[in-house]
């Protein structure tokens, strides 16, 4: 069976956010980290640790 990622991803948020109850500004901050880390010089450190 073959899910796609985002859609797994989609699970286990949405799970994470109904089972351990984080606050709301903590998954903002931890988005929009995310996404400006990616678009950022310190991608490549990233995706080195990732891997």
């Amino acid at each position: 069976m073959d899910v796609p990622l985002w859609l797994a991803l989609l699970a286990v948020g949405y799970l994470g956010v109904k089972l351990i109850r984080p606050p709301w500004w903590l998954i903002a901050v931890l988005l929009l980290g995310g996404f400006l880390i990616a678009d950022s010089v310190l991608a490549p450190v990233v995706n080195s640790f990732v891997k």
